[in-house]
C-alpha cells in the first residue's frame, strides 16, 4: 500500500499542510482533482492552505489506496472514529509484530495490508467486523484485483494471524478462497550481461555492492545488512546473519571478491556496516543500492528491467549450469524448501539447448 505523509509546513509566508509522496500517477491525480492540491517548485510537494484542508474528506479520497500518517499534523481532533481505529490497530499489530522480531519488509507488508482491509469496512468500528468480513474482503477485494499470488497470499496471511494474536478470534481457512499459485520462471541474465553490469560503475563502493550479490546470490536485505565482522577472509567465508525466517548462513567468497573487498574497505574505512550511507555508521540505504543498480543497467545498454534479484537468481542458474548440485544452491541461497530452489532448473540454457527438437529427426 502506498504512503502519504501529512504534515503543517510554511509556504511563502502561510501556513499550509503539505503532502509527501512518491511520484505516483494515481496519488498526484487524486491530490490534483479530488483535493485542489498545488504542486510547491521550491518545495517539491503537494500542498493546500490549513483553511482549505479536510482531514475526513482526504481520508476519503485516499481510501483503500494510501496510508496517511498523521501523527505530524498538530490537530486531529476531527477525525472520524472509524480511522483512529485503524491508526490504533495499526500500531498495536506493529508492535506486536516487531516484539516477535518479524523483519521490517514483512512488517510493513503486513501492516498495510491491515489497513486495507479496516479502511474497506471504516463503516464498522473494529470489533464488530467478524470472519466473515474477512471472507468477503479476500473474494470481493483481493481477488477481483488480480493481485499477484504471493501478494494476495501475504494478505491472507497478515489477517489470519491479526485475528488470532491481536483480535483473539480464529479466521476459518477453508472458507477464504486463496489465489491460484502462479508458476513464473526466475529472471536470469547472461554471464556478459552481469559482466557487462558489474564493470559498468566506477565508483569502487557500488562496483563491490552489486559484485558481491551476485557472488555469493544475496538478497538486497542481506547485503546492506552485513557487518565489518561478517567477513571471514582466512576461512573464505561470508556470515549472512538473521536472514529471511531468522537462519544464519555461511557463503564462500573466494579470493577475487576477498581482494574487491579489501580494496573497497581501504578507501572508505567503514565503521559498523560494511556498506555504510554518507554519514558515518549509517547504514546504506535500499533505495540508494536500487539506484546503483539501474544506472548500471543502463550504463550497460541492457534493454531489460533488471532487479537486484535478478543478480541473485542469475547466481543460482549459472551454478547450475556449470553443475553444482541442487542441494548444495539451496544451501547457498537460504532456502528452505527444495521446491523453490528447483525452479532454476527449468530455466538452466544448457539443459535446454541439448534438446533436439522432433523437427530435426525429418
Amino acid at each position: 500500500m502506498k504512503n502519504i505523509t501529512i504534515k503543517v509546513d510554511t509556504h511563502r509566508n502561510e501556513e499550509v499542510i503539505c503532502f509527501l509522496c512518491d511520484k505516483d500517477i494515481q496519488l498526484i491525480e487524486i491530490l490534483k482533482t479530488k483535493l485542489n492540491a498545488r504542486w510547491s517548485v521550491t518545495k517539491k510537494y503537494w500542498y493546500l492552505p490549513t483553511s482549505q484542508f479536510n482531514l475526513n474528506k482526504t481520508f476519503e479520497a485516499f481510501k483503500s489506496i494510501a496510508w496517511l500518517d498523521i501523527k505530524n499534523l498538530p490537530h486531529t481532533s476531527n477525525i472520524d472514529e472509524s480511522q483512529t481505529d485503524i491508526q490504533q490497530e495499526k500500531e498495536r499489530f506493529e508492535k506486536w509484530l516487531k516484539f516477535r522480531r518479524y523483519s521490517p519488509n514483512t512488517i510493513k507488508i503486513y501492516t498495510d495490508a491491515l489497513v486495507v482491509f479496516l479502511s474497506y469496512f471504516d463503516h464498522k468500528s473494529v470489533s464488530e467486523l467478524t470472519n466473515d468480513d474477512v471472507v468477503l474482503f479476500v473474494n470481493q477485494y483481493i481477488l477481483k484485483r488480480k493481485y499477484s499470488f504471493s501478494y494476495q497470499n501475504q494478505i491472507v496471511n497478515a489477517l489470519k494471524l491479526y485475528f488470532r494474536e491481536i483480535r483473539k478470534s480464529k479466521i476459518e481457512v477453508e472458507e477464504l478462497q486463496r489465489p491460484r499459485r502462479e508458476h513464473k520462471l526466475p529472471n536470469v541474465l547472461s554471464k556478459e550481461e552481469i559482466k557487462a553490469i558489474l564493470e559498468a560503475p566506477t565508483n569502487i563502493k557500488h562496483r563491490t555492492m552489486l559484485s558481491l550479490i551476485y557472488a555469493c546470490g544475496l538478497r538486497r536485505s542481506e547485503l546492506l545488512n552485513l557487518k565489518i565482522g561478517d567477513v571471514d577472509s582466512k576461512r573464505h567465508m561470508l556470515i549472512i546473519r538473521n536472514s529471511k525466517g531468522y537462519k544464519d548462513r555461511q557463503v564462500p567468497i573466494s579470493d577475487k571478491t576477498i581482494e574487491m573487498l579489501r580494496e573497497y574497505y581501504k578507501m572508505y574505512r567503514p565503521k559498523v556496516w560494511l556498506f555504510e550511507g554518507q554519514k558515518e555508521g549509517e547504514q546504506y540505504s535500499e533505495q540508494s543500492l536500487q539506484s546503483v543498480l539501474k544506472q548500471a543497467v543502463s550504463k550497460s545498454n541492457i534493454r531489460k528491467p533488471v532487479t537486484l534479484h535478478w543478480l541473485r537468481h542469475s547466481y543460482a542458474t549459472h551454478l547450475l549450469e556449470s553443475g553444482t548440485d541442487l542441494r548444495f544452491i539451496q544451501e547457498l541461497l537460504g532456502h528452505k524448501s527444495s521446491k523453490t530452489t528447483e525452479i532454476y532448473t527449468h530455466v538452466t540454457e544448457k539443459s535446454l539447448q541439448k534438446i533436439i527438437s522432433p523437427f530435426d529427426h525429418l
